[in-house]
């Protein structure tokens, strides 16, 4: 079980990250966009996530996972029960947001300042 404190402490780590309250509700940006929405309650997490793959997420763990709200369905949004999740998974998901909604190189450079690799472009080569 994840408490909004640590939530919240991890995601304040991250580059260009910036924590704000909006109607009750702490919201975590990168510049204007929201990549990380915590409920009055801490009880859920909203997260910015691929449209392409938020049914399938729902759909293999229902028990953790939600779809938003309908008038959010447009955005690139799911939820999670902050109850079904470790600490560890609470990491990757906040940090897969973080980096979906930040630039490429961005999130290139953490990730190699973290010791992940990354792949570096390919470049197409003349004949």
């Amino acid at each position: 079980m994840v408490k909004i404190d640590e939530v919240r402490a991890f995601a304040i780590t991250l580059p260009r990250s910036s924590e704000g309250l909006v109607r009750g509700r702490v919201k975590f940006r990168i510049g204007r966009i929201v990549y990380l929405s915590l409920s009055p309650d801490g009880s859920t997490m909203g997260f910015a996530f691929p449209k392409e793959w938020r049914d399938a997420l729902v759909e293999s763990e229902p028990e953790k996972f939600s779809l938003p709200s309908q008038s959010d369905l447009r955005y690139h949004w799911v939820h999670v029960r902050l109850a079904a999740i470790d600490a560890g998974e609470m990491r990757d998901l906040v940090e897969d947001a973080w980096a979906f909604t930040v630039s490429k190189r961005v999130a290139d450079e953490h990730a190699a300042s973290r010791g992940y690799h990354v792949p570096s472009e390919q470049v197409p080569t003349s004949a």
